[in-house]
């Protein structure tokens, strides 16, 4: 019998970071920072919905395109950017963001087209483009003005004749930045100009601080019917584990993305659909609340970074605040993460296992501050212990 074998374009993501950076902390019992994942519950309205549908009946397979309130209450969510989308034809409900991706992905993109991603990125989308067959060409963000901003030029001479798509994270995993509405004009007069199709990727709506604002690519001019637009109930309402993802898009898009969704999970999470949709009803003042509690956890676990020799990057959304450690004497942040469990019991992860290009991103690593307060000190007294 011929040995099994994984196909070429999908060795590379036989294992992630994450997995690996966490059973190192398990087993030097480190505080994880490194994944970005709340230590809290979301509100207790959303957990009763919950249990409510579960004891009451909604165990078995929910509609395919999702349950019909929860699509109603998307479409009442993406009212509040002047958005309208029909509940019926353009909202897509499926398990989590990364699924919306990679079924995206698999649906609008074949052999032979390109997809942009921006560098750093989400790990899972360097192996949704491999698994679409497409390949990927990388933008790098840079370092200008005190934050990580878009390369509009180096992004203006990816584009070639085999460009499908563009992939847009914002606000942006892992570095924290938000794209401004320049930043955002310039991508969308990309995609108007090539005749591109817009993926975003936009979990983090709600999760940006000081006068950061999210604008969603699709309300500006000529993106509305050519962008995919993709969210989760996870970052918002302390959720992740959940997986409740949508796809909000024109009815030819959003029929795309439901033909590859519905062979790769068919459906899921049929009693949190009814407890999401009173989240999104309900429940946004508390995730008022959750930011303002992050704003000040990032400057709680900013402070304390910085006073423990790192060099402390601004982040204007996200769970992630990202540090340079050649302060502290390191050149390589990635050397660093993986002597950190051991050496004084906190476990990050480095920034270059997200990009194509890890030289340029050696010197970052990045830390999850979406933690209890007592968790983010505890992290901080033992960092200090590299001065």
């Amino acid at each position: 019998m011929r040995e099994p074998v994984l196909v070429p374009r999908l060795q590379p993501f036989t294992s992630t970071i994450f997995a690996e950076m966490t059973a190192l902390a398990v087993r030097h019992e480190a505080v994880n920072l490194g994944q970005g994942f709340p230590d809290t519950d979301g509100p207790a309205g959303m957990l009763d919905a919950a249990k409510n549908a579960l004891f009451g009946g909604a165990n078995q397979y929910p509609p395919g395109p999702g349950r019909p309130e929860l699509r109603a209450a998307i479409a009442r969510h993406r009212l509040r950017y002047g958005v309208e989308y029909d509940p019926g034809t353009e909202i897509l409900v499926t398990a989590g963001a990364t699924e919306a991706i990679a079924a995206s992905l698999i649906a609008l993109t074949q052999t032979g087209d390109e997809v942009i991603v921006i560098e750093p990125y989400y790990d899972s989308y360097a192996a949704a483009v491999a698994m679409a067959g497409a390949e990927r060409r990388v933008v790098g963000l840079v370092e200008r003005d005190g934050r990580f901003a878009l390369d509009v030029e180096a992004l203006r001479a990816a584009v070639t004749g085999r460009t499908r798509a563009i992939l847009i994270n914002s606000p942006h995993n892992p570095t924290g930045t938000v794209f401004t509405r320049a930043e955002l004009e310039a991508v969308a007069a990309l995609c108007v100009e090539h005749d591109l199709i817009a993926i975003t990727d936009e979990v983090y709506e709600h999760l940006v601080f000081d006068d950061a604002e999210h604008l969603p690519l699709a309300t500006f001019p000529g993106m509305r019917d050519r962008t995919v637009s993709i969210s989760s109930a996870g970052k918002t309402f302390n959720c992740t584990g959940w997986k409740i993802g949508w796809v909000c898009a024109s009815p030819e898009l959003v029929a795309a993305v439901k033909a590859a969704k519905q062979f790769i999970t068919f459906v899921s999470g049929g009693p949190f659909q009814p407890a999401v949709t009173h989240a999104l009803d309900e429940e946004l003042p508390w995730v008022e609340d959750l930011r303002t509690s992050l704003q000040g956890k990032r400057d709680r676990l900013a402070a304390g970074l910085a006073d423990a020799g790192f060099a402390v990057r601004p982040t204007a959304g996200t769970y992630f605040v990202c540090v340079d450690v050649r302060p502290l004497g390191f050149d390589d942040a990635a050397e660093l993460a993986w002597e950190l469990p051991e050496r004084v019991g906190v476990a990050a992860v480095p920034v270059k296992v997200f990009t194509d290009h890890p030289d340029e991103w050696k010197h970052l690593l990045r830390f999850a501050f979406c933690k209890r307060n007592e968790v983010i000190d505890e992290a901080v007294t033992r960092l200090r212990k590299l001065r």
